[in-house]
Parts: C-alpha cells; sequence; structure tokens
C-alpha cells in the first residue's frame, strides 16, 4: 500500500526506493512498483544472491546496498547485479559546518551583533 501510495503522490519523474531486509521484502517492494530496492545491512554473502535472485525476476528494478559498507570493504559489495552503493560513512564522519546567511531589504544596512 505505501509503494502505491507514494507513487500515487510522487510526480512521474520521482523514484519510489523502498529499504528491504530479506528477499521476500524486496520481491514484495518490487511487485508493488518500486523503481529501487534498497538492501540494508546484507553481508556480501547475503547480497549479492539476493539481488540476483531480485533482478531475474525484475530486472528493470534498480538494486542499492547500503550499511555497514567502508571503503576498505566497498569491493566485496560491488557485483553485477548491483547498481548503487551507499557509503553513510562519508557523512557520518564529516564534521558539523556552522554557517548562517543573513538577508537585508533593499536600502539598509548591516546591523552588527551586539
Amino acid at each position: 500500500k505505501a509503494v502505491r501510495g507514494a507513487r500515487q503522490a510522487a510526480d512521474f519523474a520521482l523514484k519510489v526506493e523502498v529499504e528491504c531486509g530479506s528477499l521476500q521484502e524486496a520481491v514484495e517492494a518490487a511487485e508493488a512498483g518500486a523503481d529501487l530496492v534498497l538492501l540494508d545491512n546484507f553481508k556480501p554473502e547475503q547480497l549479492h544472491p539476493t539481488a540476483a535472485a531480485l533482478k531475474a525476476r525484475f530486472p528493470g528494478v534498480g538494486v542499492e546496498a547500503s550499511g555497514g559498507i567502508t571503503l576498505v570493504n566497498l569491493p566485496r559489495f560491488c557485483g553485477p547485479h548491483i547498481d548503487v552503493i551507499s557509503l553513510g560513512m562519508l557523512t557520518q564522519a564529516a564534521p558539523a559546518l556552522d554557517f548562517s546567511l543573513k538577508l537585508f531589504a533593499e536600502g539598509t544596512a548591516p546591523v552588527s551583533p551586539a
């Protein structure tokens, strides 16, 4: 139901992605019309057979691997049935940046904070 609802609410150019924890969930998502299936926290030994089985039944569905992937183990997640690989460590390791944007009406001077 969620995929169908997202598909109805989304613009035709938007893709619907469903996070799945098993082959059964991935098949259900693909049957419901998901454009992408995110296989989350799969070990490479589970990921590749699951992705292959999914692509055999739904060749047009994109498969994304995510969860626990680092630059060191990245090669183990690459494969012919994996379309996208997400590395959360790229953003999770980034330091926070504090910035602001001040807008002033035309003809007014900026005011320094006290």
